[in-house]
């Protein structure tokens, strides 16, 4: 199972950029999918998580600015970010839990992709 993040870019405060990530591989069924954040310096934090019925959580600084949604058809989860600041400036990561079918046996697993850069200027 894979993950392809993209939609990073260089952006003026106050201005928008929308992630998206899709998600490869023989994949059963997809539970959580999340965004992570990490600046530079810092530790790697969650932004925003969508369950699979759609059920969303965010991260207080991001809250009322980004909007988290997936396409389940399409294995994809997006990111809406508006209202951008310098402090959202970071590499941005999906994350996904999903379910494999295997020999008979349904397994777990835990996949990220590679990370994309969003920068905010002032």
């Amino acid at each position: 199972v894979q993950l392809q993040a993209s939609g990073g870019g260089l952006v003026q405060a106050g201005g928008s950029l929308r992630l998206s990530c899709a998600a490869s591989g023989d994949i059963f069924s997809i539970n959580n999918m999340e965004w992570y954040r990490q600046a530079p310096g810092k530790q790697r934090d969650l932004v925003a998580l969508i369950g699979k019925n759609h059920g969303t959580n965010y991260a207080d600084s991001v809250k009322g600015r980004f909007t988290i949604s997936r396409d389940n058809a399409k294995g994809m989860v997006y990111l809406q970010m508006n209202s951008l600041k310098p402090e959202d400036t970071g590499v941005y990561y999906c994350a996904a839990d999903y379910i494999i079918s295997q020999d008979g046996a349904y397994n777990l697993g835990r996949a990220w992709g590679q990370g994309t850069q969003v920068t905010v200027s002032s």
